[in-house]
C-alpha cells in the first residue's frame, strides 16, 4: 500500500449533525405522516448540502454525513440476511447524562448478503461529489455480530460451530457488499469498530469473560476475522477501520490504552489505515503505535467532536511529534476522534463547531505535512 492510499493527510470519520428539517422529516415518517420516498427526498437535499459543506471546508474524502441512518451500526447490520437487531435503549445515569445501552444483535440464521445495502446511497453520494474529491462509505465492523452476544447470540442451529462457517459466511457477505460498491466506483470504505476499543477497557474485558470469551485471545481472533473480509476486498479499494469508544450525545462508553489490542490490530490485520481516538487521556499514550508496520497509515484522532472547546495548533503539533516517536511521521495523518453524530441524536456541540474543528484539522495537517 502506498502512502497515497488516503485522499489527504487530513480526514474525518464520517457523520455530521443532522439539520433540524431532516430530524423533523424523520419524526414525520415515524408517525406515518410522510412516506419513505418523501423522507428520502428530504435526505437527498440534506446530503447535497453536507457534501457542499465538506468540499467548501477543504476536505478531500466526502461522506453523506450518515444522514440516512438512525444508528451507525443497526441500520446496516439488520439488512444482512440471518441477522436480527433490537433498537438500543437510552439509560439515564445518576449524574443526569444519558447512555446508549448496547443494541441486541442476534444471528438467527446463516448470514448472507441478501441485497445491496449501501449501493443506492453510494451512487447518490457519488453523483453529488465534485471532481478531485473521494466519496467514502462507512459501515459497521463485522465483529459486532460476535462481540455483542458472544456464542449465545449466534444460532447453534445455523452454526453448531463458529469456526470456520460463521466467520466465512460473514466475510463473504461483507465481500459481496464491497464488490457491489466497487462496481459502482467506490474506492474507499471505512469499517467502524467499537469492540476492539472496548477490549482496552477492563470492565468490558470482564464482560467478555462472563460471556465465555478470553479478552486476550479475542483481538487475534478478530484479526483473523477481519482478514477473511480483506481477502474479498476488490482491487483498488482502500479499506480502513475506525476504533470507537462510544460517542452518544458527547459521552463515551470505554476507556483504556490500546496496548491490549495493538499487535493484533496494527500488525496482524491486513488493513490499509486505522482511525484511532486520541482526543483525551482515556486513550492512553502513543506507545502502541510501535506495532505499526511499513505500508499502513494511522490517522490520529486528536481533535474531539464531543465538546465545542477548540484545541490549539501547538498542542496538536506537540502530540503529533509524540506519536512520531513510535511510528514514522510519514505513516501518520490527522482527523477528529469520531464523527459529530454517530447516532441521529448528535453530539452536544454547535453546527458551526463542525466547521471550525475541521478547518483546524486541515490547517494543522497542512502545516505539519505540507499541502500535498
Amino acid at each position: 500500500m502506498s502512502l497515497t492510499t488516503l485522499p489527504a493527510r487530513y480526514d474525518h470519520v464520517g457523520s455530521f449533525l443532522r439539520p433540524q428539517y431532516l430530524l423533523e422529516a424523520r419524526a414525520q415518517k415515524a408517525k406515518g405522516q410522510i412516506t419513505a420516498e418523501q423522507l428520502r427526498t428530504v435526505e437527498d437535499q440534506a446530503i447535497r448540502e453536507i457534501v457542499k459543506f465538506q468540499e467548501d471546508v477543504g476536505l478531500k474524502s466526502i461522506t453523506d454525513g450518515e444522514f440516512r441512518r438512525t444508528y451507525f451500526h443497526i441500520d446496516f447490520l439488520e439488512q444482512l440476511g440471518g441477522v436480527k437487531t433490537d433498537i438500543p435503549v437510552t439509560i439515564k445515569k445518576p449524574d443526569g447524562t444519558e447512555e446508549l445501552a448496547p443494541p441486541v444483535i442476534r444471528v438467527v440464521d446463516t448470514v448472507r448478503h441478501a441485497k445491496n445495502i449501501q449501493l443506492a446511497d453510494f451512487e447518490f453520494l457519488k453523483h453529488c461529489v465534485t471532481a478531485g474529491h473521494t466519496p467514502k462509505v462507512s459501515i459497521p465492523s463485522p465483529t459486532m455480530l460476535h462481540f455483542r452476544g458472544g456464542r449465545a447470540g449466534i444460532s447453534k442451529t445455523a452454526y453448531p460451530e463458529l469456526d470456520p462457517a460463521f466467520y466465512d459466511d460473514v466475510a463473504k457477505a461483507y465481500g459481496d457488499e464491497l464488490h457491489s460498491l466497487a462496481a459502482a466506483g467506490c474506492t474507499y470504505v471505512q469499517m467502524d469498530d467499537t469492540n476492539l476499543a472496548y477490549l482496552c477497557d477492563e470492565k468490558m474485558r470482564e464482560a467478555a469473560r462472563q460471556r465465555g470469551d478470553d479478552p486476550n485471545e479475542l483481538p487475534y481472533r478478530y484479526a483473523d476475522f477481519i482478514n477473511k473480509v480483506v481477502a474479498h476486498k476488490p482491487a483498488g479499494m482502500t479499506l480502513a477501520m475506525h476504533l470507537c469508544r462510544g460517542n452518544f450525545k458527547s459521552t463515551h462508553a470505554a476507556a483504556g490504552n490500546y496496548e491490549p489490542v495493538a499487535e493484533a490490530l496494527l500488525s496482524n490485520m491486513n488493513l490499509d489505515a486505522y482511525f484511532l481516538e486520541y482526543d483525551d487521556d482515556r486513550s492512553g499514550d502513543f506507545r502502541p503505535l510501535r506495532f505499526l508496520p511499513k505500508g499502513k497509515i494511522v490517522v490520529l484522532g486528536l481533535v474531539t467532536t464531543k465538546f465545542g472547546e477548540m484545541e490549539s495548533k501547538d498542542t496538536l503539533k506537540r502530540r503529533i511529534d509524540e506519536a512520531a516517536r513510535h511510528a514514522p511521521l510519514e505513516q501518520l495523518a490527522l482527523s477528529p476522534q469520531c464523527g459529530f453524530s454517530s447516532t441521529v441524536h448528535g453530539n452536544n456541540i454547535a453546527v458551526e463547531v463542525q466547521r471550525n474543528k475541521l478547518r483546524l484539522v486541515i490547517e494543522t495537517a497542512q502545516e505539519v505535512w505540507g499541502n500535498h
